[in-house]
């Protein structure tokens, strides 16, 4: 055995319900915070978010010089006098390198527009190379919006549907409720953080609604298990009995998928910063709300009582059948 997992021990008998509702309490309020920071100012297209170009239209390009530092003032000062509306320049990295951001000219060819710029960035910085060069027009953004938000709603009530089927509509409810959760909050991550909001960004919310769910779906299963088992335990001592059970299979799998994306982080560049900044962040809120949303939501939810009253009515059953 690896000497560190030896620092888990087999059974754990932490008290998780006790702390349910001042934790989830302070959930709902990150949350309502998270929704306003998103949606807040409420202007198109995609309010408080800092939007990339995939979601806002225009052009974006990535700029490098070998031995010197790029002026961001001059270069600002050109792009403006290029008549190409609202312009964006801030350096990335190091003084090196620069990303400018600006909307394509209504009625004007954006490729077109995007090698003039380029022409006029040659003659102000001796030597630059254009590492990365996006154009994106103002129909395709709205349209790449409004797929990527139904991805994530359909993501989400597609996962409701599968646990309604295989665990019952109380379970769903539960998981769905926590995979709202760390999605909204999310969200709020990129809104705080001002981390590009791209189809990038989309990928990763819908890979931690993947991730998150598998958590949920091991600790739920565990508590559906200890229902049939303890037919007359209290029901915040079963999820406190079914969370410490599968607790060190929840942090051997995150911490080992916090350390790949570590790496990614600090290897991956500027490219794959938010993807993997947004990955942690969603796989450590996803194993808080599976033991502090998830499973105590049950209780609220009612499944208890009515498990309790099917298990009483077995046992009235069996005791009549017995009767002569």
């Amino acid at each position: 055995m690896w000497p560190l997992i030896k620092f888990l021990p087999e059974k754990m008998n932490l008290r998780y319900v006790v702390l349910a509702p001042v934790l989830c309490t302070l959930s709902a309020l990150a949350c309502v915070l998270s929704l306003y920071l998103t949606v807040m100012p409420f202007q198109p297209p995609c309010g408080g978010l800092n939007c990339g170009v995939d979601f806002q239209g225009g052009t974006l390009i990535e700029l490098s010089t070998p031995d010197r530092d790029i002026d961001l003032a001059s270069l600002r000062s050109l792009l403006a006098d290029e008549g190409v509306g609202e312009v964006q320049v801030q350096a990335f990295s190091d003084a090196t390198k620069a990303m400018v951001k600006f909307e394509t000219p209504e009625g004007e060819n954006a490729a077109a527009i995007a090698d003039r710029v380029k022409g006029a960035i040659s003659g102000l910085i001796t030597g630059v190379s254009f590492d990365r060069t996006e154009v994106v027009g103002p129909q395709v953004s709205n349209e790449l919006l409004f797929k990527g938000v139904l991805a994530l709603l359909c993501g989400i009530a597609l996962m409701l549907c599968y646990i309604w089927f295989r665990f019952g509509l109380v379970f769903g409810l539960g998981a769905v409720i926590a995979l709202a959760h760390d999605v909204i909050l999310t969200f709020g991550l990129f809104a705080i953080t001002r981390m590009e909001f791209s189809l990038v960004a989309v990928g990763s919310i819908l890979t931690i609604i993947g991730y998150s769910i598998n958590d949920k779906i091991v600790v739920l299963d565990r508590v559906r298990e200890n229902l049939r088992k303890y037919k007359r335990m209290p029901m915040g001592e079963l999820i406190d009995l079914s969370v410490n059970e599968t607790l060190s299979r929840t942090i051997i799998t995150g911490v080992t998928g916090l350390m790949a994306l570590g790496v990614m982080a600090f290897f991956g560049g500027e490219a794959l910063f938010a993807f993997s900044v947004a990955m942690a962040f969603g796989i450590v809120i996803g194993t808080y709300s599976s033991i502090y949303v998830a499973a105590p939501i049950l209780i609220v939810l009612g499944i208890g009582r009515r498990d309790g009253e099917a298990a009483k009515r077995a046992e009235s059953d069996a005791a009549a059948q017995q009767l002569p």
